[in-house]
């Protein structure tokens, strides 16, 4: 399946942590995990519009690795994998 954001929203595939010590593996419950706040984006809107109707480009594009507030977005499944539709706004930069 396909999905393509609108406006100025991004789907990103987050970024699980590995939850491991120096000395062996830690396996914790889910509720006890973090939430992750690195993902891939996987796709972009075309931008939002401003006061006068011009597109405003966005600074993401697809392939980019970027950190995101903790709480940001709604996370959707597609095809049995865990997405989060976010607006670009609740990216916090971009990872090099």
């Amino acid at each position: 399946m396909k999905i393509r954001p609108l406006g100025d929203r991004v789907l990103v595939e987050p970024i699980e942590q590995e939850e491991t010590i120096a000395g062996g593996m830690l396996v914790l419950p889910e509720t006890a995990k973090e939430k992750p706040q690195q993902g891939n984006v996987v796709a972009v809107g075309a931008g939002r519009h401003d006061e006068d109707g011009e597109r405003i480009p966005m600074d993401v594009k697809a392939g980019d690795k970027v950190l995101f507030a903790k709480y940001a977005g709604t996370e959707v499944k597609i095809d049995g994998k865990k997405y989060l539709i976010m607006k670009e706004a609740d990216i916090l930069g971009i990872l090099e």
